[in-house]
């Protein structure tokens, strides 16, 4: 396809200065008490001012301008957002160094052990997660799922390869070799991607599998959906992948993906066509990789996927529990609105339903967290 018509992205340079300053450590409370505001309330009715949450570099793009608007608010605060990785996120979440995780992969049974309580999923936002690619003179192409699974397993390996050139017989494709870019760190983008490819391929399946740490067949590793636009940004002949809204900020052609006669270009619209398509698989928890259902409903872009805040139903300290619940309603509701102008897909109003309830049972200090 044609390179994507750039959507507003909030601030220059967002994509590249996402990395928030560092978390905050606090005494054994954790990031219960990682705000200015932190340990300690004494049963305060206030909010605390400041938290910290840490996690997934999908979203961070949109979180970036929810938290500037929110703290903008009457009322509003202050969110120090680390876009480190979903698996960071998660294993900060655990460790309770952030009053919030956020991650575009579930946690499994064995981590919300670990994290111990009670832990939510709060569905944010969906989005889709593209092929980009930098191939000189090539702005359009169309992949089947079996195709661009042979491409990252190093079956396929030169772009004028006839897997490729049957698909695409108007691309002036170079006779080079594909170098191929993956994410280094773990990734709930990497979850979304390869739980597609699982669904698709056989050889994937019983191979690398899908996850968002996989022992990748070939390539090379970017940190971040931010390293990966990078790396293919100034690699010629190289193919990733990435969130529809970085590829776009970065001005990176990627592919329709799809079978023969039935390719479907990403877009917000294909992407909610999706999690539309999903809705009834998606459980009561919430805990559901979407690409890894195929196929969907026609014309549903099939790379997509939820990405979630993780908070507990009980924490030890009231003014954070109330900060990071608040911040979890307006994620949910007024953020909302920010989403498709960055590419991102606004969750249901069943999914935001699920939510409320999640964000209600949040409670510290024998009180409950959000009383909006």
């Amino acid at each position: 396809m044609r390179k994507f018509a750039r959507w507003k992205m909030f601030g220059a340079g967002v994509i590249l200065s996402l990395a928030m300053v560092g978390c905050a450590t606090t005494e054994e409370g954790g990031a219960e008490g990682g705000g200015e505001d932190g340990g300690g309330s004494g049963g305060s009715a206030e909010a605390a001012s400041s938290i910290t949450g840490a996690g997934a570099s999908f979203p961070a793009p949109l979180y970036q301008a929810i938290f500037q608007q929110f703290a903008e608010e009457e009322d509003g605060i202050q969110v120090n957002y680390q876009s480190v990785g979903s698996s960071g996120g998660r294993e900060q979440f655990i460790q309770e160094t952030v009053a919030f995780g956020a991650s575009d992969e579930p946690m499994d049974d064995e981590e919300l052990e670990q994290a111990g309580g009670e832990t939510r999923h709060i569905a944010t936002v969906g989005g889709a997660v593209v092929p980009s690619f930098n191939v000189e003179g090539v702005d359009s192409l169309d992949l089947t799922g079996e195709v661009l699974a042979d491409i990252f397993l190093g079956n396929v390996t030169e772009w004028s390869d006839p897997a490729i050139a049957e698909l695409n017989p108007d691309a002036d494709l170079p006779d080079a070799e594909i170098t191929v870019v993956h994410r280094s760190d773990g990734s709930g983008t990497t979850n979304i991607f390869t739980s597609y490819l699982s669904a698709v391929s056989e050889e994937w399946e019983s191979g690398p599998g899908p996850g968002g740490e996989i022992q990748w067949p070939t390539g090379v590793g970017g940190d971040g959906n931010e390293g990966v636009a990078g790396q293919v940004q100034q690699t010629e002949n190289s193919i990733g992948y990435n969130g529809l809204e970085y590829a776009a900020a970065n001005d990176l052609s990627y592919a329709n993906v799809g079978e023969e006669g039935n390719f479907v270009e990403p877009s917000v619209e294909t992407a909610q066509a999706a999690l539309d398509s999903a809705a009834d698989d998606i459980p009561d928890d919430l805990r559901y990789t979407v690409s890894s259902a195929n196929p969907l409903a026609e014309g549903s872009y099939p790379i997509t996927g939820l990405t979630w805040m993780l908070v507990r139903t009980e924490m030890d300290d009231l003014a954070q529990c109330k900060a990071a619940a608040e911040t979890a309603w307006y994620l949910t509701h007024e953020g909302q609105e920010l989403a498709p102008e960055q590419n991102y897909v606004p969750v249901s109003e069943d999914l935001i339903a699920t939510d409320e309830e999640f964000i209600q049972e949040m409670e510290a200090e024998g009180e409950p967290c959000y009383e909006g």
